[in-house]
């Protein structure tokens, strides 16, 4: 019995762990790295392209929608910040669903269904610049 307790306890842990955003932006990166759907200034030099993401079809269902959102755009800050960026256009912010779906005979020839969806998780795309720091607000 007190292994299915510390079976079960250990599930708990990774369930709601999975349901944080990815961790936060460090303050160094906050206020050295700008994310924008704006096109980067003309003096920028592209450097690569970046993928931040939070969630997955089993945490993301007890994740809000809001802490999905917010681990992507963190994830894709911190990529940009070790790719030696300052600037990120953010390109794409897609949304992940994860749905069910059920047909069932009503006995009489004829069929019902149902189903349910829901966002399990956010991925952004980012093109990463290194810019002057004056040209994108940054001192």
């Amino acid at each position: 019995m007190k292994g299915f307790i510390a079976i079960v306890v250990a599930g708990m842990a990774l369930v709601l762990t999975g349901c944080a955003a990815t961790e936060a932006v460090s303050p160094e990166v906050n206020s050295k790295v700008i994310a924008s759907t704006n096109p980067a200034p003309k003096e920028c030099k592209f450097i690569t392209q970046v993928l931040g993401s939070q969630g997955n079809f089993f945490t993301g269902a007890w994740t809000s929608n809001a802490n999905l959102e917010q681990g992507s755009m963190t994830d894709l800050k911190n990529k940009a910040y070790l790719a030696h960026g300052n600037y990120v256009q953010l390109v794409t912010n897609r949304a992940g669903v994860t749905g069910s779906s059920s047909f069932s005979s009503d006995g009489q020839g004829g069929f019902f269904g149902g189903g349910s969806s829901q966002q399990t998780n956010v991925t952004s795309t980012g093109n990463v610049y290194h810019c002057p720091p004056k040209s994108i607000g940054l001192n």
